[in-house]
C-alpha cells in the first residue's frame, strides 16, 4: 500500500466516518508511531495507529474485506450505537465482527422505518451518503390530507425549507382508502427529516414512512422488521460500483464462506464416510452456519 492519507485509512478500516477520523485527529485522539497525528498526515502498512489508545490494524486497500448487510428497521429503534435513555438502537441485533466496526450508511428518524445499510468500509459508507453521490432514496409514504396539481408541482419543483431547497426526483400514487394516501417518492439527499419536511410545508402530514431502496438496494419483501441480510460478493460489487469504488477479491458473506470452506476442504481426507464430524461441519459451512 503506497501512503494515503490517514483520516482515509481510518474510515475505510471501519474506525468510523472520514469526517469523524477527521474530528478525531484534530482533537488529538489519534497517534502515528507514537506521535499526535496531524490532518494531513499521511500512513502506510507498517505504520502503528491509535485511537483513543486502541491499536488500529492498517490493511492495504485490496486486502480489507468489504462487507454491507441489509436492516429492517422498525420504529421505535434510533440509529445511533447507544442512546442515554435506554431506547432499542439499530445496532443491537446486528452480527458481531472481529476487530472491524459496522458503519450505518445514512439515517431514519425514530418514528420511520425501512431499509437501512450497514457496512464495514468506511469509505464504502463515505461515498454512499455524500450528497456528490446523487444516490437515489426511495420511500412509501401514507399522507393524510389531499395533494392537489399545485402542491404535487411544488414538491417536484423545489419547496425551501430551513437548510435549503428540496425537491423530489419523483412523485407518484399508489393507493389508500378515506382521508390516508399512499405515495412513493425519491429523493437524492439525506437530510434529516427531509420528506416529512416536505409534506408538511404543503400542509400535509405523514403518518407513516418507510424507506424501500437505497441505491441499487431495495428492501426485500420476505425480510421482517428488526432482521438482517449479508449481501453476496455480486450485489456488493453492484453498490461499489455505484459510487465508483473497484470490487474486491473475497469480499462479502460469499466470499468469507468460500475461504473458509476452501480452507477446511484443503486439509480434508479425498473421501468421507457420511457420519464423519468433519464432514458435518464441511456441511455447516457449505449452509452458511458458523
Amino acid at each position: 500500500m503506497m501512503s494515503e492519507k490517514l483520516q482515509k485509512v481510518l474510515a475505510r478500516a471501519g474506525v468510523g466516518s472520514r469526517r469523524h477520523m477527521e474530528v478525531a485527529i484534530s482533537e488529538g485522539r489519534v497517534s502515528v508511531n507514537g506521535r499526535i497525528a496531524q490532518l494531513g498526515d499521511r500512513v502506510e502498512v507498517g505504520d502503528q495507529v491509535r485511537v483513543d489508545g486502541r491499536l488500529v490494524t492498517l490493511l492495504a486497500e485490496e486486502e480489507q474485506r468489504r462487507r454491507v448487510l441489509i436492516y429492517y428497521k422498525p420504529e421505535g429503534e434510533i440509529c445511533t450505537r447507544a442512546d442515554p435513555e435506554g431506547r432499542p438502537t439499530v445496532f443491537d441485533h446486528l452480527p458481531p465482527v472481529h476487530q472491524e466496526r459496522w458503519i450505518l450508511v445514512g439515517r431514519l428518524d425514530v418514528n420511520s422505518s425501512g431499509l437501512l445499510l450497514f457496512t464495514t468500509d468506511g469509505e464504502l459508507a463515505n461515498r454512499l451518503m455524500h450528497p456528490s453521490s446523487h444516490i437515489e432514496r426511495e420511500y412509501a409514504v401514507r399522507v393524510l390530507g389531499e395533494i392537489d396539481a399545485e402542491k404535487r408541482q411544488a414538491l417536484i419543483d423545489g419547496i425551501m425549507l430551513d437548510d435549503g431547497l428540496a425537491k423530489f426526483e419523483s412523485l407518484s400514487s399508489v393507493g389508500g382508502e378515506g382521508a390516508n394516501k399512499w405515495f412513493q417518492v425519491v429523493i437524492c439527499e439525506g437530510r434529516n427529516r427531509e420528506v416529512r419536511r416536505m409534506f408538511e410545508a404543503v400542509g400535509l402530514k405523514v403518518s407513516r414512512l418507510i424507506r424501500i431502496r437505497y441505491g441499487c438496494v431495495t428492501l426485500p419483501k420476505h425480510l421482517k422488521t428488526g432482521r438482517w441480510l449479508e449481501l453476496d460478493t455480486p450485489q456488493i460489487d453492484e453498490v461499489s460500483h455505484l459510487v465508483e469504488l473497484k470490487p474486491r477479491r473475497g469480499t462479502g458473506l460469499y466470499g468469507l464462506q468460500k475461504r473458509r470452506t476452501e480452507r477446511m476442504l484443503s486439509k480434508l481426507p479425498a473421501r468421507l464416510p457420511a457420519a464423519d464430524p468433519t464432514l458435518r461441519s464441511k456441511r455447516r459451512l457449505q449452509e452458511g452456519e458458523d
